[in-house]
């Protein structure tokens, strides 16, 4: 298994670089092919006629969002270009609302889509949607990248958030070629349940599966020490100097977590390295 099919979406130039970098560099160690695909956004409003809009301001908004497109597009292909790679970049424009179709009908044919960090000092509003439609409507697993550090391809150690849940296995399944190729991948298990069926041996079975695929393989069962289990996977993933989280997307329903917070959206405000994630 590998990937061999792999997605950038792109809103803004200010952070295109890393999951381009990120894109480039695994089209280059998987021997794949790599889709960017441009969007300029329209945040202004949420795709209905609402009274008092100008239509100056309207069209205004538009040819903002084009631009911002054709200036994103114009990047990717002056830095692909001088690649050899296989590659295509296609550009576009969406409103806000209507975002979630444009990157799902393209993550839908994807092994993996490669996204920007969604939080953080001026990143737009719709980094967040655009992981949700990768993930939900899009069904596709998605690397999202911090801001600075170098690509990963071959990561030395892997931390995986594991919760018994049937989000964190379908990431973990995902996530193999990543695995395989790591020196050491621990499986985190955080506050075990004590009754449940594996209570003596909390993921053992994950740990036969991986290795059974040649993973080297270890478990790492750790009291919850810290409010958020969110900060205990992380402090845990920086104490072995993990190159990349692998964990399960949003176990609680997107609305709640948007409202309380939850392990998703918390590691997505946090983490320092790649955060792989599939539902």
């Amino acid at each position: 298994m590998a990937y061999k099919s792999l997605l950038c979406v792109l809103t803004d130039t200010d952070f295109s670089d890393s999951p381009l970098a990120q894109g480039m560099a695994l089209a280059e160690s998987q021997d794949a092919h790599l889709d960017v695909l441009a969007l300029g956004v329209d945040r202004s409003q949420n795709g209905y006629f609402y009274a008092g809009a100008d239509a100056m301001m309207m069209q205004e908004m538009l040819n903002r969002a084009r631009s911002e497109a054709e200036s994103i597009e114009e990047k990717c292909k002056k830095v692909l270009g001088a690649s050899e790679l296989r590659w295509a970049c296609d550009s576009g424009v969406a409103q806000i609302a209507d975002l979630g179709r444009h990157v799902a009908q393209r993550a839908r044919f994807a092994d993996l889509v490669i996204l920007p960090k969604p939080y953080g000092p001026k990143h737009g509003t719709e980094l967040e949607p655009t992981i949700e439609a990768a993930l939900f409507e899009g069904q596709a697993p998605v690397l999202m990248v911090p801001d600075a550090p170098a690509p990963v391809t071959t990561p030395k150690t892997v931390c995986i958030g594991w919760n018994e849940s049937a989000e964190a296995l379908v990431a973990t399944r995902a996530a193999l070629p990543f695995l395989k190729a790591a020196d050491a991948v621990h499986v985190v298990v955080i506050d075990p349940p004590v009754h449940g069926p594996n209570r003596s041996d909390p993921g053992g079975l994950l740990s036969q599966f991986l290795s059974r695929h040649g993973v080297h393989v270890e478990v790492d069962v750790l009291s919850k020490t810290q409010p958020r289990v969110s900060d205990v996977l992380l402090r845990h993933a920086n104490d072995k100097s993990a190159d990349m989280i692998v964990m399960g997307a949003y176990g609680h329903s997107r609305f709640r977590e948007a409202i309380l917070g939850g392990a998703t959206r918390n590691m997505l405000e946090q983490a320092t390295m790649p955060v792989f994630m599939a539902h």
